[in-house]
């Protein structure tokens, strides 16, 4: 169960970092009519450190695909391979969720 939250936290950081590399390139865009060699200096920098962090994004993005991917085949195979002890940890996990949503 802990697995799942981890995961969730994940898409959330990787939502959340896309926002912000995006509000950071319209704000380096924004900034293009303001002219100055400091300026300039920040503003490359800027979109250096963008141009990095968005290939991260995207190496990290592929990498979770793949790991959700692989895990989604291995619960398949176990599945096939286990069809009765699949049924009872289903009616196990749903035998315990109807426990506790009787609780309240």
């Amino acid at each position: 169960m802990g697995k799942v939250k981890e995961e969730v936290t994940k898409e959330q950081l990787f939502a959340d970092f896309r926002r912000v590399v995006a509000d950071a390139e319209a704000l380096v865009k924004a900034t293009v009519s303001h002219g100055g060699e400091e300026m300039d200096e920040v503003r490359a920098a800027a979109e250096e450190s963008l141009k990095v962090a968005k290939a991260r994004l995207a190496d990290d993005g592929v990498a979770l695909l793949d790991k959700t991917k692989d895990t989604a085949k291995a619960t398949d195979e176990y599945i096939h391979d286990n069809p009765w002890q699949a049924i009872g940890i289903a009616a196990g996990v749903g035998l315990l969720i109807g426990l506790l949503s009787s609780r309240r």
